[in-house]
C-alpha cells in the first residue's frame, strides 16, 4: 500500500521527475505492434526445458530445472510516472514483481536496472532505490545486484527471478468457454499520470492511482493459487486491458466478452479523458488491439469508457479466467482481503476476438 515516505522524498527533489521524461511508466514502452513484428522475425528456440518463451506473448519466461521446479524470469523498467522518488521506486518494484505473480510463481531474487543522468542528484536515486527495496522486502525477494548506465532520462526497474512448479503455471492461453473474467484492480493509471505530467491532475486522483500502483499482487496471487478452477491469468500493464485481453483471446482461441460498465475505474480516470490527457501508449494500444475488438449489436458504449479500455496501466491488476463456481469463491475471498476485484465479463466459444457490451 501507499507509503507516506513519498512526502519526505518529494522534498529531496527540487525538480519534478515527471517533467524530466517524454512519457512515464508503462506508457513509455514500445508500441506493442512494432515489438511483435520484431519478435516474430526471431528464430524459434528448441530447448525442451523452455516451457514459456518470448514467442508466447506471456508475462514472464519459464525454464524447467527439474520435474517439480522451474525458474520464472522477467525484466521491467521504465521512466517516472510520479514525482516522488521513493514512490517511483515502489511502483517500479511492484510492477516488476507482478509478472512473476501473474504466472503463479514466487519471487526469489532481483537485479536492479538503473539509467540515470551523469550529473543527476544521487540522493534522488538513493530514494528511488530505497522505495524499490521496501517492496522487494514485502515480497520476500532479495536484491542481489544490478547494472547502471548514464542516460539523459531516468529509468528504473528490476529483473526478477522466481521459482514455480511446472505443474501449476498460469499462462494467458488457457481461458475456456464458460469462464468468468475477473479484474483485480481499477484501471486509469495512464491517463491520470499523464494528467499529473501536464499539471491537470487533482491530488485525489493521483493518490488513488499511487495507492494501487504500489500495491503488490502478492495476496491476490496467493488466493488464486488455492483454487484449481483458474484456467488463465495475466497482469494488465502497458498494453492495457484490450491489449492484454487480445493476447489472452488469441492464445486461448476464444472470444472475450467484456461488460464495459463493470470494469472498475480509478477516480479521476474519466475526468482525465475529458481533459484530453491521453498518453501516446494508449493510442499505440488502440492500433494494436482494435483489429480484434467489436461492439455487441445492442451496446451503446460511452466513448470515454471505450478509451480507458486501451489505457496503458502501470503495476495493474490481474485478469483472471476461471470457471463460474471458482470465480464466485474468488470474488468472495477478494472481498475479504480486501481487493477491489470485479467480474467484468465472460469467455465464449468463437474466433479470437473481444466483444464489448
Amino acid at each position: 500500500m501507499h507509503d507516506h515516505r513519498n512526502d519526505s522524498s518529494q522534498a529531496l527533489s527540487p525538480i519534478r521527475l515527471t517533467q524530466q521524461v517524454k512519457a512515464g511508466g508503462c506508457a513509455s514502452k514500445l508500441a506493442p505492434g512494432s515489438l511483435r513484428t520484431v519478435l516474430d522475425a526471431l528464430p524459434l528456440q528448441t530447448d525442451p526445458n523452455l516451457l514459456v518463451g518470448f514467442d508466447q506473448s506471456d508475462d514472464a519466461g519459464i525454464y524447467r530445472l527439474g520435474q517439480n521446479m522451474a525458474l520464472v524470469q522477467t525484466v521491467d523498467f521504465f521512466t517516472p510516472m510520479v514525482d516522488a522518488p521513493y514512490t517511483f521506486g515502489q511502483i517500479a518494484a511492484a510492477n516488476s514483481l507482478s509478472d512473476v505473480y501473474a504466472m503463479g510463481g514466487q519471487p526469489l531474487t532481483a537485479l536492479a536496472v538503473v539509467c540515470f543522468p551523469q550529473d543527476g542528484d544521487m540522493e534522488v536515486l538513493g530514494e528511488v532505490m530505497r522505495g524499490g527495496l521496501s517492496k522487494l522486502v514485502e515480497a520476500n525477494c532479495t536484491l542481489i545486484g544490478g547494472h547502471s548506465v548514464r542516460d539523459t532520462e531516468m529509468k528504473f526497474g528490476y529483473a526478477i527471478t522466481g521459482l514455480i512448479d511446472p505443474a501449476h503455471i498460469f499462462t494467458n492461453a488457457g481461458a475456456r468457454p464458460g469462464d468468468v473474467l475477473i479484474l483485480t484492480k481499477p484501471i486509469g493509471t495512464g491517463v491520470i499520470t499523464t494528467a499529473l505530467k501536464q499539471d491537470k491532475a487533482q491530488t485525489l486522483w493521483v493518490n488513488g492511482a499511487v495507492r494501487w500502483m504500489t500495491t503488490l499482487n502478492k495476496i491476490t496471487a496467493a488466493i488464486v493459487a488455492e483454487h484449481t478452477g483458474v484456467h488463465a491469468m495475466t497482469d494488465i500493464t502497458g498494453f492495457g486491458l484490450m491489449g492484454h485481453g487480445r493476447e489472452m483471446a488469441i492464445g486461448s482461441g476464444v472470444t472475450l466478452e467484456i461488460e464495459t460498465e463493470e470494469v472498475p475505474l480509478l477516480e479521476g480516470a474519466l475526468d482525465a479523458v475529458a481533459l484530453g490527457t491521453i498518453p501516446a501508449g494508449l493510442l499505440a494500444n488502440r492500433d494494436y488491439a482494435e483489429c480484434v475488438v467489436s461492439d455487441a449489436l445492442t451496446s451503446r458504449i460511452r466513448e470515454d469508457v471505450r478509451t480507458l479500455m486501451y489505457d496503458p496501466q502501470t503495476s495493474g491488476g490481474l485478469l483472471i479466467s476461471a470457471d463460474a463456481e471458482t470465480a464466485a469463491v474468488l470474488l468472495a475471498s477478494f472481498r475479504d482481503a480486501p481487493i477491489p476485484a470485479k467480474a467484468i465479463g465472460r469467455v465464449l466459444a468463437g474466433k479470437p476476438a473481444i466483444v464489448l457490451r
